[in-house]
């Protein structure tokens, strides 16, 4: 399923690519941080933060990943 949902996200333009992976990791992170920073005696908001530069990762490694592809 996992790849079958790789394979569906490389057949679009690379700007749908970003949209889609930004839409999923984002929430994600944002949410993660914010409900996990108390946990780490931090407050919920600096959380959120954190996570949002979390999920930023999996987004940059696409593109280099797009960068490696078309270079």
């Amino acid at each position: 399923m996992v790849f079958g949902a790789l394979r569906w996200l490389d057949r679009k333009p690379f700007v749908t690519q970003l949209i889609v992976l930004v839409a999923i990791f984002d929430p994600i992170g944002a949410a993660g941080g914010y409900l996990l920073a108390p946990r780490f005696g931090v407050d919920p908001i600096t959380g959120l933060v954190y996570g949002l530069a979390a999920a930023s990762f999996p987004v940059s490694a696409w593109v280099m990943r797009h960068a490696q592809r078309q270079g």
